[in-house]
């Protein structure tokens, strides 16, 4: 991949020589990268174990002539099937925290990782709760940060995913968060009889069926069962709004991601009366909205 004629090139030649050659061959970048150049840096910070937010004292630094090989290979791969990066390598970021993930999952990249840092403020004060609830965890990436990030909440996660439920408990477990994170293979719900939950937050699937025809390829190689919602998007976040007020303690919140199918779910949430706040990020992300218990038990039917 590297242009230059050194066989053990620079950290940063061969950074800029990959994602050159990534952008030329048009990929698609959302799981888990915004660029090529991004890309290029997570693989290069894969061969090297770090993580990919290294200092630019890195990019000064000699690849052995073994490595270069290794990830010129994942580099070629990525270019010819298309599949996220993620899966590749075998692993993802999200904040602080690597972990594996597989096809079975999909790649992690939630914004709700940013309400997670802020203690879910101003929304909830931290301190004050104790119980967590993820929907739909996929490999477990939220759970595990919520709970690595603030060690006194004890934390549920759920998925309908059997292979989803058994990547998650092997990211629980690797990351020492046995004794806070508990798995439940779970649709909804349905597993958890009647716990209640101070917050409750949800990734569902939630892309339309005219946009699952239209999605760049890389998205055709995450499950479809995490990602397709019936004609509106809406499938599974109904019945989840649902539901979740059965789950949530007096004071309780839910905030849930629900991606482009926000001008759908807006509309059902005015035409139930349901009061709902649409959050903004700072590091991006979009369609996620916050709805306090009070407001769920009032919604019409």
């Amino acid at each position: 991949m590297s242009q230059s004629t050194d066989p053990s090139p620079l950290v940063r030649d061969w950074v800029r020589d990959a994602a050159q050659a990534m952008d030329q061959a048009g990929l698609f970048f959302g799981h888990g990268t915004a660029s090529a150049w991004d890309e290029a840096c997570w693989v290069v910070a894969w061969g090297l174990d770090m993580a990919p937010n290294f200092s630019k004292a890195v990019g000064d630094r000699r690849i052995s002539v073994d490595l270069v090989g290794r990830l010129d290979d994942v580099v070629e791969r990525r270019i010819r099937t298309r599949q996220p990066m993620a899966y590749l390598l075998g692993e993802a970021w999200l904040g602080p925290l690597k972990f594996k993930v597989n096809s079975h999952a999909l790649v992690p990249r939630s914004p709700l990782a940013e309400l997670i840092g802020e203690g879910f403020a101003p929304w909830v004060e931290i301190e004050a709760i104790r119980r967590v609830l993820d929907v739909g965890t996929g490999c477990g990436c939220l759970a595990c940060l919520a709970a690595q990030t603030w060690p006194h909440l004890s934390v549920e996660a759920v998925d309908v995913s059997p292979e989803a439920v058994a990547l998650a408990q092997e990211n629980v477990t690797r990351l020492r968060l046995d004794e806070q994170v508990k798995i439940h293979l779970s649709d909804l719900f349905s597993a958890l009889d009647n716990q209640r939950f101070d917050v409750i937050m949800a990734n569902p699937p939630y892309v339309p069926e005219r946009t699952m025809e239209t999605l760049p390829e890389e998205y055709g190689h995450e499950p479809k069962l995490g990602l397709a919602a019936g004609e509106d998007g809406l499938d599974v976040v109904i019945p989840l709004v649902q539901q979740a007020k059965s789950h949530l303690t007096p004071s309780g919140v839910l905030i849930c991601e629900v991606g482009e199918a926000q001008p759908a779910f807006d509309a059902w949430a005015q035409d139930h009366r349901l009061e709902i706040t649409w959050l903004e990020f700072e590091h991006g992300g979009e369609g996620v909205f916050l709805a306090e218990a009070s407001a769920l038990a009032a919604v019409s039917p």
